[in-house]
């Protein structure tokens, strides 16, 4: 039931029943709504909402009503109300309930028309309720009495996001039971027994049937389901050699349709499911944490999900598209739903099945002491089971975890493991999950120590052990080398910068293009209580790596500044992810703090608030792929090159490696034939590759420096077409500026799809593309030079009329190339 709603607010307590609202015929106050959604996206699309200056919405009451119309039994469901909410038909209450997480289904019988209202009403009495007291404070989330109420903390986390409040039905009303043969639910699972797929079905209708012969199908396999009462048919299949579910850096995401059949009835689709089996390798001392995916070490990589609408809080099927295939493309294999979030839609867990993308699921619970009294156990337990039960078809759920850093929380705030317990995390969610998802791992808590782990002087915020937050390059400054020094073991938080977009993303909002400018500030997150914010935190490395004075910098040339924020971020990101990735490195997973930004600016997303990737997105995609060529800086050992292949297939490639001086001129060259095994990780010493000794880290100073770039480029042997490069600089700086002898040409093919292809006659670095009607598919990168280099371009908006024109800019050369569709031929002059 989507279309017809309307919404009022009005002052809290102001109307106990729907009987004392203004009269129906008095519409002056009653604004149409989106269902569903929340009041802030009715205010959005009636044009009152002001996002820099939102309401308190959680704080007042809001009205939702519509007409329904029929004759008979039906079952209204409500599958999310945030969040104290009262239910009523005509003057009639059918429903009270304080989670926004829990669904309710209601039965009603209709005999023509009647009104259903929803009353949302204030937080106010929830939060001053008394449930006992709480042993820690946290500062995230404000008031700290949010601890009481299952509500989402989007909205209440100052430095974090807009202060949009949920309030409203946020998920989908439905009325079911308008004819005899509804369905109530299906529940669909699938394991494996060996190499066959088993299904397991039940299906539930609203009214009683007849009991006649119903099949169901899988691929090739059939079974003729049981009745189990009138109302309830189940049975379970077997599907002899399923092709397994893989992430999709690792295999097919296999999905297999599942189709039920009733004499005299059309065939109904069910749906598709995957069939994998997922452990947890701990490591010999039972400290470590690795996903293993059928049988096979899985690196696991990704960003953590915020929201793709911050004022809905409906992700619909169309915006998460955009991000799984941004995040599959980079090579990412994981999105974590943190527990400062909520719990997604089925289209979103449909999606990351189909893309072959792994979730790591947070319940939604952080940083609280959480009461322990028996009603808000019950509402936890109520609020799991669905969320279980509504998932359990999906194959992509690969771990649940209690919540996100409660126990950190409570342990930076001192105190011992004795006190910080929380019997929600230890027992009440673990057993939810083994009953409901017994093919999930379940982690207690994010971060936390390995469970086998019951020393007094363990932390949960510790590196080398279990699961940790990562932010020692990024959050707290450090150097890039501590990313080895810490021997992360599995990082479900790390490397937070505040994110540059590109120009048009910041000249999209005003005021917000430029640092200095009041409405940029306003987008950079911080820690609520820290005298610093995450521009302080990338100005660090410009100065540390680039050896600029950011704050000299920022006003002297802020295009510049600019340009080199975007750069930085790329490399640290790439840089880090290259230690974690390489052979030898303790760490079996990282995810990098955030995918999305939820407004415009320079945030924590590697994606803006449009949809288009910024650097640090690309800057992980050149070393995150599947097949791909990492160097890491080994010091006085040199380089090491590490040729990795998660495919299941082996490949022939040819490996390259070339020093340059001066941009062009090879001082040191070697190449040789390498055979990537399937499943592998390579390590080779460049100096190996090259047969000699060179000083490729300029460790041994001997002398001035010979080169200032070695490149590693792995190619297809057959082909010739590149699989991977990378790039060492001993010294980053790139103060000096010079003509590349840079050359662009605009194409246009047969499909309709416009591309740029590049070369230059000197090494660019960080080259990337600036037009205000189309992004670079690929940008922030290195370009070799004598290498010709084939990008495509991508509309920023559907079904655009405007033909590409811009500039490709590489950050160590004088000009830019300018770019744009000539009337006779497709050329580029110099700008």
């Amino acid at each position: 039931m989507s279309e017809g709603w309307q919404c009022i607010s009005t002052p809290a307590g102001a109307y106990a029943t729907p009987a004392e609202l203004p009269s129906t015929d008095n519409t002056a106050h009653w604004i149409d709504a989106p269902v569903p959604g929340t009041v802030a996206s009715a205010w959005r699309a009636a044009g009152k909402l002001d996002m820099e200056s939102p309401p308190a919405f959680a704080f007042d009451d809001h009205w939702y009503r519509l007409v329904l119309s029929g004759h008979g039994a039906r079952r209204v469901r409500l599958n999310g109300l945030a969040t104290i909410c009262e239910v009523w038909l005509d003057d009639t209450k059918l429903l009270d309930t304080d989670s926004m997480f829990e669904a309710h289904d209601i039965d009603i019988n209709l005999d023509g028309h009647a009104t259903l209202y929803l009353c949302f009403r204030s937080l106010t009495a929830a939060l001053g309720a008394k449930r006992g007291r709480a042993r820690w404070r946290p500062r995230l989330a404000q008031p700290a009495t949010l601890r009481n109420v299952r509500t989402t903390l989007l909205g209440h986390m100052p430095g974090w996001c807009p202060s949009v409040q949920a309030a409203g039905p946020w998920r989908a009303v439905q009325l079911l039971g308008e004819s005899a043969t509804s369905i109530d639910r299906v529940d669909l699972q699938s394991s494996l027994d060996g190499d066959d797929g088993i299904v397991h079905l039940t299906i539930r209708f609203v009214h009683p049937q007849a009991y006649q012969a119903a099949r169901v199908m899988c691929r090739d396999s059939a079974i003729t389901l049981q009745w189990q009462d009138a109302q309830t048919i189940s049975g379970t299949l077997r599907v002899p050699d399923i092709p397994r579910w893989w992430p999709h850096t690792h295999g097919d995401p296999a999905l297999h349709e599942v189709t039920l059949e009733f004499a005299n009835l059309d065939a109904i689709s069910l749906g598709r499911i995957g069939f994998r089996e997922i452990t947890v390798d701990r490591g010999p001392a039972g400290d470590g944490f690795q996903l293993v995916i059928n049988g096979v070490p899985v690196f696991a990589r990704g960003a953590c999900w915020t929201t793709a609408d911050l004022v809905s809080l409906d992700t619909s099927a169309e915006q998460a598209q955009t991000f799984f295939r941004l995040a599959r493309d980079a090579g990412m294999n994981m999105l974590r739903v943190g527990g400062t979030m909520l719990y997604e839609s089925d289209a979103f867990y449909a999606l990351a099945d189909e893309h072959g993308l792994l979730i790591w699921q947070d319940f939604a619970f952080a940083n609280f002491d959480y009461p322990t009294d028996p009603a808000f156990k019950a509402s936890v337990q109520r609020e799991a089971e669905q969320f279980l039960s509504r998932t359990q078809r999906f194959a992509s759920l690969a771990v649940l975890c209690g919540g996100s850093e409660a126990d950190q929380q409570a342990a930076m705030l001192g105190l011992p493991p004795a006190m910080r317990t929380q019997t929600l995390f230890t027992q009440q969610l673990p057993s939810i999950c083994a009953a409901k998802r017994p093919d999930v791992p379940y982690v207690v808590n994010s971060p936390s120590i390995p469970a086998s782990d019951d020393s007094e002087n363990a932390w949960p915020f510790a590196t080398r052990a279990g699961i940790t937050h990562y932010y020692g390059v990024g959050a707290y400054q450090r150097p890039l080398d501590d990313a080895r020094r810490a021997n992360v073991r599995f990082a479900s938080e790390c490397l937070a910068f505040a994110n540059v977009p590109d120009d048009v993303a910041l000249n999209a909002v005003p005021l917000a293009s430029m640092p200095h400018q009041p409405r940029w500030k306003a987008a950079v997150p911080r820690d609520p209580g820290a005298s610093w914010d995450f521009d302080d935190v990338r100005e660090h490395y410009l100065r540390t790596l680039y050896s600029v004075d950011p704050l000299r910098l920022r006003y002297e040339d802020p295009e510049r500044y600019l340009a080199l924020s975007r750069a930085v971020v790329a490399e640290v990101m790439g840089e880090v992810f290259s230690e974690w990735r390489r052979q030898g490195s303790s760490c079996a997973g990282g995810i990098a703090w955030q995918l999305q930004d939820i407004r415009a600016g320079a945030g924590w997303g590697l994606i803006d608030a449009l949809g288009t990737p910024k650097s640090a997105l690309h800057g992980l995609a050149h070393v995150l792929r599947p097949v791909t060529a990492l160097i890491t800086d080994e010091g006085l050992d040199g380089l090491d090159i590490h040729l990795i292949n998660e495919t299941a297939t082996p490949i022939n490639a040819h490996l390259e490696l070339v020093c340059l001086r001066d941009g062009a001129t090879k001082v040191a060259s070697a190449s040789r034939d390498v055979t990537l095994s399937p499943r592998s990780n390579t390590r080779l010493q460049a100096s190996d590759v090259l047969g000699q000794f060179f000083d490729f880290t300029y460790a041994y100073r001997f002398g001035p420096r010979a080169h200032e770039a070695t490149v590693i480029t792995l190619r297809d042997k057959a082909t010739g077409a590149v699989l991977s490069e990378a790039f060492h600089f001993p010294e980053r700086e790139l103060a000096q500026r010079h003509d590349l002898g840079f050359e662009v040409r605009l194409e246009h093919d047969a499909q309709g799809e416009w591309a740029l292809v590049m070369h230059a006659k000197r090494l660019a670095r960080w080259v990337h593309v600036v037009d205000p009607h189309y992004r670079a598919r690929d940008e922030w990168f290195h370009l070799a030079p004598g290498v010709e280099r084939r990008i495509a371009l991508v509309a920023r908006e559907r079904n655009t009329s405007h033909t590409p024109q811009g500039e490709v800019r590489a950050l160590n050369a004088t000009f830019s190339v300018q770019y744009q569709r000539m009337q006779r031929a497709l050329s580029a002059r110099a700008a």
